[in-house]
């Protein structure tokens, strides 16, 4: 229990720091952090986690991530589903005290998006479904190719945490204006469901795309570099 609780935790971090950057501080007038803060902010919630629980959990904050795992070997099957209740239950959470604490605002909107992930119109630079799909596929095989690659034991060691927020940051940097970046489905899942409307119905792709991509950098990786731990 102390794995999944140490999830929700995490989870529960990523999605307030990462989404909670985007609706309250992203566009904020004269002092927005705009999308160079938003991806760091995401990238600083799983450094500063990885930190903190990887010696619990793992620290996969992520359903993809923890298939991902599993298809490399590297997580049991048996703790897949409770580490996914978890890490969704965390997400939700975290957007539940978003919504309490940006509906304090006169004139909020949660229509608007509320962070969101999309395609079409509701994709922040207006990119189709089959640019959403490709990005957020591609975009999960790198994150995991490099979380792989990063906690390998025969990779220098303490550094995995550095690597792989780094490596979200950069996601982010690429991919807010396709899709606001998912290549997490339990992220998605925590603001869709305030968000309500389109948000849910476009949901479906949040998490097909990164499991997808989460299965297939686990593969590459595994030709790469071996199955060593």
């Amino acid at each position: 229990m102390k794995k999944y609780f140490a999830e929700f935790i995490g989870t529960f971090w990523l999605v307030l720091g990462g989404c909670g950057s985007a609706v309250l501080a992203a566009a904020f007038p004269e002092l927005g952090i705009g999308l160079l803060g938003v991806a760091l902010a995401f990238g600083l919630t799983v450094l500063t986690m990885a930190y903190a629980i990887g010696h619990i959990s793992g620290c996969h904050l992520n359903p993809a991530v923890s298939i991902g795992l599993w298809a490399g070997g590297r997580f049991p099957a048996k703790e897949l589903l409770p580490y996914i209740i978890a890490q969704v239950l965390g997400a939700v959470a975290a957007g539940g005290v978003l919504y309490i604490i940006a509906s304090g605002k006169a004139g909020f909107d949660v229509s608007s998006g509320f962070a969101s992930n999309g395609y079409g119109d509701h994709s922040p630079g207006g990119y189709s479904l089959f640019s959403a799909l490709v990005t957020e596929v591609v975009m999960t095989i790198m994150f995991l190719f490099v979380i792989i690659g990063a906690t390998d034991k025969r990779a220098p060691q303490g550094l995995a945490p550095i690597a792989i927020g780094l490596c979200l940051t950069l996601i982010h940097l690429i991919s807010i204006p396709v899709t606001n970046t998912s290549v997490n489905p339990a992220r998605s899942t925590g603001v869709a469901l305030f968000a309500g409307g389109w948000a849910i119905a476009q949901l479906w792709l949040f998490w097909v795309a990164p499991i997808i991509g989460g299965i297939l950098g686990a593969v590459v990786y595994k030709l790469i570099g071996g199955t060593k731990d």
